[in-house]
């Protein structure tokens, strides 16, 4: 059996096509393959020029066999999974991807496709193995990217040619929806890259990390802004630059919807200076929830605030925000007043969970400091909740302060929500609870794009990569919310759907058109699902 293979010569940067016939060796008892060089590729036009076997090219009275047309003509005898990157190929269209990055990388757009689709398909194996990948599957490069040319790309990939795909993603967001925003951590063995420090891991572990931070629209269930910031800064200090990168960016009507995390004084009045909309999540212990609680008392759970769908009561007032701007051009500062709403819910659930939580917290600072095994981060609430007595004849007796612990317990089951646009409080938390996209999307990003652990050992790199890996997440976020749209999670994990329509193959061949191979008619309905017309018997 004879087929054409395309070779690249490293020392003299030219493409060759072989014709590789293969056969089996009786004397060594094993399969060998016959090569006869046939052709080398012209760089200009992307065809093959034939030679004579010794790397010349032939003259002008050979006959050339000519190639029947069809959509992508074929050097090569291939067969290969399709059905899977076909998926990938049709989603990127729908949403803009393709397009925005052609716009935005014309050179090296469909490479960082290709490992954009090994990311999502071949999640448990490194970019090592992209060549098996290259040699199983069609995609849109069509050729191996060896590590050298993978990290190559990476640190090609420019901050301008990445803003402006921000942009265009952006614009095809729904102007009016809200925007999820939230960081999460990813930790990092690099002692090279600058921004891996030390800071609060949210994945517990006890390694420095590097900290990326992601806007979703609201209704589109997609990402479309990521930045990478240093391991150490907390939440609450990334939405400043947050403010300035959307401005740079030119979004329009902007509307976040922010946990708690992300609350302070500053970045409530940055959004209010900035006109943005905005829902965040907010302590039970500021002075003006603290309030509403008192006010209500046990109203709150009249059943006339209940929600059967959240299972919470839910309550809303005016409040009057003390709104200031310092204008350091001017030397003075703005003040005035700012209408919000407070919006307060109460959980039954919530509160026998804080209760049963606060009491294992109080036993352990308790044995602490019984213990002499006191830790300076827990200083603020020993002195909270306890009375530590000394004496040489008894040694440490700790008393607890009952009144500071029935104080917290006025808190418990209670959660707060602000906003400057949403009146109702159940529409309020329905626009809230969409940041749960932030968090699968996270899960994502760790586990099936292998991003838990970043190995890249060069700034430049871990730029490039991250890029690519939040491609594969924009894909990857499509395809879940087209299948808990459609409960397909009910019979399938994202992983078995994806295998699903991985093993349908195609077929190419010089001279003719792409064959593909049989396609059932749950793969039909899968394809259906998930938006795509489905996959023709001849592509």
């Amino acid at each position: 059996m004879s087929s054409i293979i395309k070779v690249f010569d490293k020392r003299s940067g030219n493409t060759y096509f072989y014709e590789s016939e293969s056969y089996w060796d009786k004397e060594k008892q094993q399969p060998r393959s016959r090569r006869k060089l046939i052709g080398k590729l012209d760089p200009a036009t992307g065809e093959m020029v034939p030679t004579d076997g010794r790397g010349k090219k032939r003259s002008a009275e050979t006959p050339v066999v000519a190639v029947k047309p069809g959509p992508v003509p074929a050097l090569n005898m291939t067969r290969r999974f399709y059905g899977a990157t076909y998926l990938l190929d049709q989603i990127g269209r729908e949403i803009g991807i393709i397009d925005d990055l052609k716009t935005c990388f014309p050179d090296s757009y469909k490479r960082i496709l290709s490992i954009a689709y090994f990311l999502i398909l071949e999640d448990t194996d490194a970019l090592i193995r992209f060549e098996h990948f290259d040699r199983t599957h069609k995609h849109p490069a069509g050729q191996d990217i060896p590590s050298q040319r993978s990290s190559e790309l990476f640190q090609s990939i420019t901050e301008e040619a990445k803003d402006k795909f921000f942009r265009l993603q952006g614009k095809r967001r729904i102007e009016k929806e809200y925007w999820a925003y939230d960081t999460t951590s990813i930790s990092s063995y690099s002692e090279t890259l600058k921004q891996v420090k030390y800071g609060k891991n949210k994945d517990d572990d006890r390694l420095p990390q590097i900290n990326l931070a992601l806007l979703f629209g609201e209704k589109s269930g997609l990402p479309f802004y990521y930045r990478k910031l240093a391991g150490n800064i907390p939440d609450v200090k990334t939405m400043r630059q947050l403010i300035k990168d959307l401005d740079v960016l030119g979004y329009g009507k902007i509307k976040l919807c922010l946990d708690r995390g992300f609350y302070s004084a500053d970045n409530i009045n940055g959004m209010y200076k900035e006109h943005y909309k905005f829902i965040a999540g907010a302590s039970t212990s500021l002075s003006y929830a603290k309030q509403f609680i008192s006010e209500l008392g046990d109203d709150i759970r009249l059943f006339s605030n209940y929600n059967d769908n959240y299972q919470v009561y839910a309550a809303t007032k005016t409040i009057v925000w003390d709104y200031t701007q310092d204008r350091p051009y001017k030397g003075d500062t703005i003040t005035g007043d700012r209408r919000m709403y407070l919006h307060l819910y109460y959980n039954p659930e919530k509160a026998a969970e804080d209760e049963a939580r606060q009491t294992s917290l109080l036993i352990h600072l308790r044995d602490e400091l019984l213990n002499g095994h006191q830790k300076p981060e827990h200083a603020n609430q020993y002195e909270k909740f306890f009375v530590v007595h000394e004496t040489p004849a008894r040694g440490i007796r700790v008393e607890v302060k009952e009144d500071a612990v029935r104080k917290a317990r006025r808190l418990y089951g209670y959660f707060v929500l602000l906003s400057n646009e949403v009146k109702d409080p159940i529409k309020a938390l329905e626009l809230y609870r969409t940041r749960d996209v932030v968090e699968k999307a996270f899960g994502n990003l760790k586990e099936r794009l292998n991003c838990r652990r970043m190995l890249t050992s060069s700034d430049l790199a871990l730029e490039g990569k991250l890029f690519v890996e939040f491609v594969a997440l924009i894909y990857l976020s499509y395809i879940k919310g087209k299948m808990q749209e459609k409960g397909l999670f009910a019979n399938y994990t994202m992983r078995q759907l994806l295998d699903e329509l991985d093993v349908i193959e195609c077929y190419e061949a010089p001279g003719t058109a792409l064959i593909v191979g049989e396609v059932l008619k749950k793969q039909e309905q899968l394809y259906s699902d998930l938006g795509v017309t489905p996959l023709p018997a001849k592509a």
